[in-house]
């Protein structure tokens, strides 16, 4: 394939996690090839050629018992993004996250054409439903794995695979005084991050319980500032909706989740990817999850690992807490932050040792990589 004849690459993400990993590999394989995007992204893959044929919010769909609710809608936006796939004949599917709604498109478009399948960012396959790995290894030709331990349980399996690295494997503190400067906030404050998520889902099951620990904290505590970093404005009217009777300092704002986190003492963090973040900006996560009673019933049960917190996965020890379900409450959160010193002296040190295990062959790398499967 050269520059004279466009490679043609459907790609599906849901988020905007995915929305920067599907950016840094179109960039990558921009700089070799002339491409024709298909699918659905978010701003960055849509400022690299993606025309969404709907918003990528569309498929933000987490659990077990939300996806059968929304089974007829989401069937219909899968079924209208395999149609153009097949119509366009492209030459790669790259998935992004999603597994659930991703393995749909994998599995049509092998029945359908002869491109190849990429899956970035595993389905937590290591972690519950273990019988997963049939369907990945029958329709998925190559999964993109942010973390090593996800590769070694693939080549376990005979399933082909690499260790992309994750982006946090080069991330680092901005400087306190700068961030005070250009967010104009008090250096004689103190500063806790409220990091609620992404997804709809989350927020409304996660952000009450924070919104009482804040209350509570900030009885004792009249010297704190919370920050709550927000990926975009549906997020930022849901999570102001949901704090009109907080009774305490919190400032919300878009695309500041490393500013906040850099200059901040400690953080209450949903499950995910921004516990890691925390973690390696040296602002120690108390990890929180809550969903329905009827999702955590199903998937309590299937859980294959004793930890669920990102940083406690790769270090292979609860260094972090973690309190789930019933056991997240504001008492117990707050609770938590009692303890948070005596991890803040080793901070640098854990910062850098999950440095170390995010780093990976990196996108120029798996770019290339896509070829040879």
């Amino acid at each position: 394939m050269t520059k004279n004849h466009p490679l043609k690459i459907g790609i599906v993400c849901g988020e905007h996690s995915g929305d920067r990993l599907g950016a840094e590999l179109i960039t990558e394989l921009k700089k070799t090839h002339d491409l024709d995007l298909f699918g659905v992204g978010g701003p960055k893959l849509e400022a690299l050629g993606v025309n969404s044929l709907f918003d990528f919010s569309e498929i933000n769909i987490m659990g077990l018992i939300e996806p059968l609710i929304n089974y007829r809608k989401l069937s219909k936006l899968r079924e209208s993004l395999i149609k153009i796939f097949i119509e366009e004949k492209i030459d790669f599917f790259v998935g992004i996250d999603s597994p659930d709604f991703n393995i749909g498109i994998h599995k049509a478009l092998k029945t359908n054409l002869t491109n190849k399948n990429i899956q970035i960012v595993s389905p937590s396959v290591w972690g519950w439903r273990q019988n997963r790995i049939k369907l990945i290894k029958k329709y998925i030709d190559l999964t993109m794995c942010l973390f090593d331990f996800e590769h070694n349980f693939y080549k376990d399996h005979n399933h082909k695979s690499i260790h992309l690295g994750h982006p946090f494997s080069n991330l680092n503190k901005i400087d306190r005084d700068i961030t005070l400067h250009n967010k104009n906030l008090s250096s004689n404050k103190k500063y806790i991050s409220i990091v609620p998520g992404s997804r709809k889902s989350e927020i409304q099951n996660m952000f009450p319980t924070y919104v009482e620990f804040m209350k509570k904290f900030s009885e004792k505590n009249k010297d704190h500032i919370f920050l709550i970093p927000v990926a975009d404005n549906k997020t930022m009217d849901l999570v102001q909706k949901l704090s009109n009777d907080l009774n305490a300092n919190a400032v919300i704002e878009q695309n500041s989740m490393k500013e906040f986190l850099s200059i901040s003492e400690f953080s209450v963090v949903t499950s995910g990817t921004a516990t890691l973040e925390s973690a390696i900006l040296g602002c120690p996560p108390i990890i929180c999850y809550k969903t329905n009673f009827l999702n955590y019933a199903i998937i309590s049960r299937m859980l294959k690992v004793d930890n669920i917190g990102l940083p406690n996965l790769l270090l292979q020890k609860k260094y972090f807490s973690e309190l789930l379900q019933n056991e997240c409450t504001k008492e117990s959160i707050y609770n938590a932050s009692k303890d948070i010193s005596s991890l803040k002296k080793d901070s640098k040190n854990i910062a850098d040792t999950l440095r170390a295990k995010l780093q990976g062959v990196g996108f120029e790398n798996a770019a290339k990589e896509i070829f040879l499967v």
